[in-house]
């Protein structure tokens, strides 16, 4: 949705995510949290560090690879700032202490533990993001901002599809480092991670049903190894409730030069994919 843009000098509603409605919804809601680019100036982030590190964590163009969605009858939920500002996929109250100033001590999650919480301590490539120590109360206003809003706008979503519908469906789009996946040797790794909280967030038929969309492509598939599915999958996947939710993690060796920042010479390939692997999916007579 941006293009590295920093320097923002406002976070409202309007920059934080974008909600894209086809004409007649069905019960489907793409979400992709890391998509965006966009680093409000009052991040200030340490100035030395090298922009290729502060946009290491983002899920590059996956809001480009979803985007057929719309077509099917799904809704988008993006995410417009880069996810070192907000990590929108984390516990709001998952606040880290060693970065914030004023936070007390206390028990937090291993991912915060190594520097990963709603608030990133570091950056995707592992380099500390500040060389100061956000105040509790920005980082409150800053999860107050965009994190809040964001999820308000998603819960809306699921629940008019699943009154609409009976039931609503969440899958929510990540990618994945190449280097995140790869095998004994450096083999590669897979192509898609599938992450349903081990059978726990969705209906078996819709993880069934992705996996054969993919591996239709050729692709390798991966189920719940690395990834079994983060805050939002675990918040949303409620399929006694009629809620079910699934992740669904791209290895950017697929379509993303990684040093260049720029689409790969399979970009094109993978579009056509993804695209064909979200009709599939959208397909109520499959």
């Amino acid at each position: 949705m941006g293009s590295g843009t920093a320097g923002e000098d406002q976070t409202d509603h309007a920059t934080a995510f974008a909600v894209v409605r086809p004409p007649t919804p069905g019960r489907f809601i793409f979400a992709s949290p890391h998509s965006g680019s966009l680093y409000p100036a009052d991040m200030a982030a340490d100035p030395a560090l090298p922009e290729a590190s502060l946009r290491s964590a983002e899920d590059a163009l996956v809001d480009r690879l979803i985007a057929p969605g719309v077509e099917g009858g799904a809704v988008l939920v993006l995410g417009r700032l880069g996810r070192a500002y907000v990590d929108l996929n984390r516990d709001p109250g998952d606040l880290d202490p060693a970065l914030i100033e004023g936070l007390e001590e206390g028990p937090v999650s291993p991912r915060t533990v190594a520097g990963y919480g709603v608030i990133p301590r570091l950056s995707g490539d592992g380099r500390p993001l500040y060389v100061r120590r956000p105040g509790l109360e920005e980082a409150r206003a800053r999860i107050a901002r965009v994190h809040t809003p964001y999820h308000a706008a998603l819960a809306d979503q699921m629940r008019a599809a699943r009154d609409r519908h009976g039931e609503a469906v969440l899958v929510d789009w990540h990618s994945m480092p190449a280097r995140a996946t790869r095998g004994a040797g450096g083999a590669p790794g897979p192509d898609v991670v599938l992450g349903d909280r081990h059978g726990a967030s969705c209906a078996t038929d819709l993880t069934r049903r992705l996996r054969r969309a993919f591996e239709a492509l050729g692709w390798r598939v991966a189920l719940n190894q690395p990834y079994a599915g983060g805050w939002t999958t675990q918040t949303w996947g409620q399929p006694e409730d009629g809620f079910h939710a699934i992740q669904v993690e791209l290895n950017r060796a697929l379509y993303f030069d990684e040093v260049a920042r720029e689409p790969s010479p399979g970009w094109s390939r993978t579009q056509k994919g993804v695209a064909r692997a979200i009709a599939a999916l959208l397909d109520d007579r499959a």
